[in-house]
């Protein structure tokens, strides 16, 4: 059973896999910085100076009553929240990734097209000296034998 988990495991699509998961976190990481850290802030700042992270509202509030700072202070006081402005954040990270996995898919169809593509035979082997000659050839430039 050991023996059979390991021949499993080592199997390239489980490894390919495992690789392309944490490649994909890492990915993941990157975006959600970029969102957050580039992204997000020129665009509150062009809507007044507005924190996409701390849109939120309160359904329930908690100890001490708001109005709260921050979402991390409603958090804190244990209010109930609907945090709209990091599912605003998340959605844009989403389209993000979903751009960028949609440009690699495409890249790798368009390079398998071109290697499935079967290229036009512009060439024959001489039956002599098996050297490549033109199919039009009616001598081999090589060996010199009719064709």
């Amino acid at each position: 059973m050991l023996r059979e988990f390991k021949e499993f495991v080592m199997r390239g699509n489980v490894v390919d896999m495992a690789v392309g998961i944490v490649i994909g976190a890492a990915f993941g990481v990157i975006v959600t910085s970029l969102v957050s850290d580039i992204i997000m802030p020129p665009i509150g700042l062009g809507l007044n100076d507005v924190d996409f992270a701390n849109l939120f509202a309160v359904l329930q509030e908690g100890d001490p009553v708001g109005p709260y700072a921050s979402l991390a202070d409603a958090k804190a006081a244990g209010a109930v929240t609907i945090n709209y402005g990091v599912f605003i954040m998340s959605i844009i990270s989403f389209l993000i990734i979903a751009f960028f996995v949609f440009l690699f898919v495409r890249y790798i169809n368009k390079i398998r097209r071109e290697y499935e593509t079967p290229k036009e035979v512009t060439t024959k082997e001489c039956p002599y000296c098996l050297s490549k000659v033109a199919i039009a050839a009616k001598r081999c430039a090589y060996c010199t034998s009719e064709l």
